[in-house]
């Protein structure tokens, strides 16, 4: 086992978008969700429909991750409003039900990783970290997920918002990811993508935070800046 540069024993590692290549995969059974509905009937192009989905995901997951909605919610209006940019369709909810499930069944499917995920983690398992995946993402569908990409074995624990009876960025999350993972804030490191989630709720939460800066952020809006910023995965084995 190598030694480790910084004080950090553990590290809480965000999932979807940070390790999993969640936008990528999801782009692609976007698609195959568009062929299989035979949508190409209600939309004058697919690219209508891609928008219309693309937006009111964004909204939903932050408005999901604020605990504004729940889960049930969530799951119909992210199809119900992207069908309603259509022509002619009978908008039920039993019809966006079916259309997510049949998503999901795509989505976690799919073994695309973030360029250098795999590398990362060896090299991080090698050091001898502790590692807990945080995620707000929905039980079944995570652990698909993982079995599709690889990634499950390096996880000593995972964490997902529906067993902490909350969503990131809240300190009820992270209480009980300390609580779950026995780890120590003053050792602890969250490293993920998103800026309000993953780096604003761990620093509000006493721990220490990297933001892989996926999205190209210039400015880094919040009460308290990132401990780290990194722009690709394989910088940070350059820190830790």
């Amino acid at each position: 086992m190598m030694a480790n540069k910084l004080k950090y024993t553990d590290l809480f590692i965000d999932f979807d978008d940070t390790l999993y290549d969640t936008y990528g995969n999801a782009v692609i059974a976007l698609s195959e969700t568009y062929e299989a509905f035979h949508l190409e009937h209600y939309f004058s192009s697919p690219q209508v429909f891609y928008d219309a989905y693309w937006a009111a995901n964004i909204d939903l997951w932050g408005r999901y991750s604020r605990g504004e909605i729940d889960r049930p919610y969530l799951i119909v209006e992210r199809f119900r409003r992207p069908l309603s940019a259509g022509s002619g369709i009978d908008i039920t909810e039993q019809l966006c039900l079916e259309m997510s499930d049949k998503f999901l069944d795509f989505c976690s499917s799919k073994p695309g990783v973030i360029k250098g995920a795999h590398e990362l983690m060896d090299y991080l398992k090698g050091k001898g970290y502790r590692m807990h995946m945080c995620s707000n993402g929905f039980h079944e569908v995570q652990y698909k997920k993982l079995a599709a990409c690889g990634l499950r074995d390096y996880f000593d624990t995972i964490i997902l918002s529906e067993d902490a009876g909350s969503n990131k960025p809240s300190l009820q999350y992270f209480d009980y990811a300390m609580q779950k993972s026995g780890a120590a804030k003053d050792t602890t490191l969250m490293i993920g993508d998103n800026l309000q989630t993953d780096i604003q709720g761990a620093l509000r939460a006493g721990i220490d935070a990297m933001l892989f800066n996926r999205w190209e952020l210039k400015t880094f809006d919040g009460p308290q800046a990132p401990t780290y910023v990194v722009d690709t995965l394989s910088e940070i084995m350059l820190i830790l």
